[in-house]
């Protein structure tokens, strides 16, 4: 999948200009292993000091319906190292806390914004400013999907362990949107998943369909059990999320009965291969999806996740401005 001519890199640079980043699934094996090659092209320039800024002049809009450490930070710093300026956004700072539809938002910010980035609860919102907008449009999160947060953990496994192809990712807790950005990224780059999940709490259904028609022509698998030692069993990676989502408080004490057997720590990971990593997107919360011991014990890889935020979301907007 290694990008091998010139002639390719060109045209794969020039096919993602002006395109949106909704969903992993929008794009081919050979576009999204080329964002996270650019991601680590790109983080290899800076931490040797040299000042890259090809978004000089350029402008990002971050609107914000949900908060956020990670994404926020990692935009604002991201856009001021390739040369442009960030402008943060919350509901309250516009119009539509006030009724203004998300289509005409996204029409009078393109007139303004060179891109735009959207971190909210409903899938609808990201698609329907897409729609409305004239430049491209990244998902910061929604309900559905966290597709920079996939790509930065794609990114970080493959500084780990050379490879992608054939690696075996375990993700144990809810089917989330995480969940579903890991799934479509691993069988578009022919990673082999494992999902355990609660009964009731699987990945939607068109979401596991689409996975295993594309993990077909890959070459790899898309398995979901309700079993984490079934899932755990031989992973290079172990991954898991908070039991309860932003906007899902009301459901903590009833999620936290329902994925008790599900948490990560010490005696599921020895299912796991010798030299497994555990990954998981952050915040933790310790002692509950994941206990102290692995969160910071010498598999964890968190915080090189959390750093290649940066570097995989500076890779999104080169390509797409």
């Amino acid at each position: 999948m290694i990008l091998k001519t010139m002639e390719q890199h060109e045209e794969l640079a020039a096919r993602l200009k002006g395109r949106d980043f909704l969903v992993l699934a929008d794009y081919s094996p050979e576009e999204i292993r080329f964002l996270i090659d650019l991601a680590i092209e790109l983080k290899t320039r800076q931490k040797a000091g040299e000042i890259c800024q090809p978004l000089k002049g350029k402008t990002l809009g971050m609107i914000f319906e949900k908060s956020s450490t990670r994404t926020r930070v990692s935009f604002e710093v991201g856009m001021f190292q390739l040369g442009g300026h960030a402008l943060f956004l919350s509901r309250n700072d516009l119009q539509l806390g006030r009724g203004e539809s998300v289509w005409d938002t996204g029409q009078v910010m393109s007139r303004y914004l060179d891109v735009i980035m959207i971190r909210t609860f409903t899938h609808r919102n990201v698609v329907e400013l897409a729609r409305g907008a004239t430049v491209p449009v990244i998902n910061g999160l929604t309900d559905f999907a966290h597709p920079c947060q996939a790509l930065c953990d794609y990114q970080t496994i493959l500084e780990h362990k050379g490879r992608l192809e054939g690696l075996k990712v375990a993700y144990v807790g809810d089917g989330n949107n995480m969940a579903h950005s890991l799934i479509m990224g691993a069988s578009k780059l022919g990673v082999n998943f494992a999902i355990a999940t609660p009964e009731g709490y699987e990945p939607a259904p068109e979401v596991m369909q689409l996975a295993r028609e594309t993990a077909a022509q890959t070459g790899s698998s898309v398995v979901l059990t309700h079993d984490p030692k079934e899932a755990v069993s031989g992973a290079d990676i172990v991954y898991t999320d908070v039991w309860a989502s932003m906007g899902q408080e009301e459901e903590q004490e009833e999620r936290r009965k329902k994925f008790a057997g599900f948490q990560v720590n010490e005696e599921l990971v020895k299912y796991a291969k010798p030299d497994f990593l555990f990954m998981h997107c952050l915040p933790a919360h310790r002692g509950e999806e994941v206990s102290e011991g692995v969160l910071d014990g010498k598999h964890s890889i968190v915080f090189d996740q959390a750093e290649n935020r940066l570097h995989a979301q500076k890779a999104i907007l080169v390509a797409l401005v």
